[in-house]
């Protein structure tokens, strides 16, 4: 097997046992035979169990976040360089949804694979995603500009409460179904987005709630 076809066949296979077994559970001599190759194939491209990992999240989520800064551009282009707050929030958490949840997506390899990475704190993901915020920021530069009036510790809390709501929705999708009874509906995507983005704008854009601090019961 050439070389490239090697490494493709060495990902494809990590990837799908990934997706169906979670990171734990998936040995590289697991991928090996998976992949039709030889442990050494597994060594030479890659090193080691984590960097096959790592270099699987990576590649799912250049592809993510392209997709996320592309959506942003054209909102900023067509806002005159300030679009409205809900067309940012959308940018930011739609793909990641799309991508996710869907009859159009059908839980593919890929989709599963991102959400074992959501659920599973693995170490190489983890560094990835710690190192890996300039796309963020971008976001939170534009949300400072469409809300001039909120402070930067509002605008970080902001975007990081509607990232949490996407992925919390990815994750915990089959509960909810079960506790809604099937009437929250997980095949409407679109909807979800828009639930989602109107939790976040009002989160953003309502007056601050007061701080009460709850009175210390008395030692007894």
């Amino acid at each position: 097997m050439a070389s490239d076809q090697t490494r493709s066949a060495i990902l494809a296979a990590a990837e799908r046992l990934y997706a169906d077994r979670g990171f734990g559970d998936v040995t590289l001599r697991d991928i090996v035979a998976e992949a039709n190759v030889n442990l050494a194939a597994v060594n030479y491209h890659f090193g080691s169990k984590d960097e096959l990992i790592a270099e699987l999240f990576v590649t799912r989520s250049i592809a993510l976040n392209r997709e996320r800064l592309a959506e942003l551009k054209a909102a900023e282009e067509q806002g005159g360089g300030r679009p409205p707050i809900d067309v940012i929030l959308r940018a930011l958490v739609g793909p990641t949804l799309r991508g996710c949840l869907g009859p159009a997506n059908q839980r593919s390899t890929a989709a599963r694979f991102m959400i074992r990475a959501s659920i599973e704190s693995v170490p190489p993901i983890r560094r990835i995603k710690n190192r890996e915020i300039d796309h963020l920021r971008k976001f939170a530069a534009a949300m400072r500009r469409a809300l001039p009036n909120r402070s930067d510790e509002e605008i970080y809390w902001g975007l990081h409460f509607a990232l949490a709501m996407a992925h919390h929705t990815i994750r915990e999708s089959e509960r909810l179904t079960k506790l809604s009874e099937g009437k929250c509906d997980l095949d409407d995507v679109d909807g979800i987005i828009e639930r989602v983005v109107g939790m976040a704008v009002m989160g953003l854009t309502a007056g601050k709630a007061e701080s009460k601090t709850p009175a210390k019961v008395a030692a007894r």
